[in-house]
């Protein structure tokens, strides 16, 4: 089990408080993400197949997101139970902007510039994009 992490209340996260997570927290997250709330156990179990780790990484990432702010645990029933603290949306966005501000100075036409010149896109593709940015212009 992990160390015991104290409770933290919803209601002191925000959204301007979206916690860097890496890419193993965040195969986390997405187990937590996909069942809203989990048991340290569920947790395991859920990556026992898919991820080469053993018990106590799984529990040392989850007491990693919960000292960042982006689980919320509470452990009233013998069982460590988690909870997101932020939504999967608004980790992709924080990172995405980390991402654009890192490698493009926070521009998003260059990058769109820069990926698309490398990318062969399908018909279907190249229409949602076009929806996409039509329904930016209103």
């Amino acid at each position: 089990m992990p160390a015991e992490p104290k409770r933290i209340s919803k209601k002191s996260a925000t959204r301007s408080t979206v916690p860097q997570i890496s890419d193993a927290e965040r195969v986390v997250m997405k187990v937590v993400w996909e069942r809203r709330t989990a048991t340290a156990n569920q947790v395991v179990e859920a990556l026992e197949h898919e991820m080469d780790w053993k018990p106590k990484t799984i529990h040392t990432l989850l007491a990693r997101l919960v000292q960042k702010g982006a689980l919320d645990v509470d452990k009233t029933n013998r069982e460590y139970v988690f909870e997101p603290r932020i939504e999967a949306d608004e980790s992709v966005h924080h990172a995405s902007r980390s991402f654009l501000r890192r490698f493009f100075d926070g521009e998003l036409a260059p990058f769109l510039a820069c990926f698309l010149e490398r990318e062969k896109l399908s018909p279907k593709e190249i229409d949602e994009l076009k929806r996409i940015l039509e329904g930016k212009k209103r």
